[in-house]
């Protein structure tokens, strides 16, 4: 069973930058997709970016293109989300989740596996 734990959440003025971190274990192939997520108060869960384990091949929603980097350390078996620019609108709950095929996924339902979650909130 794949255990994932998010860290690096925190408070940032806008237009600042923060890096999170997705530790993976009881990962037993490469063939994961991993993915970020992110939940606003009173807002859906909404697919951010997404990796694919064992190419790294990514994807990132539009609304976070060129401001949000996702990539994975083999070595570590950590995801990361490099997020830079930020603005208030990307306060939310951030989560780290995993499917245990080679596809990319955009619904929540369609992963096995969440972290807890990681706060990150942008003051205006």
């Amino acid at each position: 069973q794949v255990q994932l734990v998010e860290s690096g959440g925190g408070l940032v003025p806008a237009g600042g930058s923060l890096r999170l971190s997705c530790a993976v274990s009881g990962r037993t192939s490469e063939n994961y997709y991993m993915g970020w997520f992110r939940q606003a108060p009173g807002k859906e869960r909404e697919f951010v970016a997404g990796i694919l384990w064992s190419n790294g091949r990514t994807y990132a929603t539009h609304s976070v293109k060129g401001r949000f980097t996702i990539s994975r350390d083999n070595a570590k078996n950590t995801v990361y989300l490099q997020m830079n620019s930020l603005k208030p609108e990307d306060t939310a709950v951030y989560y780290c989740a995993a499917r245990g095929n080679i596809y990319i996924a955009l619904a929540s339902k369609d992963y096995d596996c969440w972290g807890q979650g990681t706060q990150v909130t942008v003051s205006s």
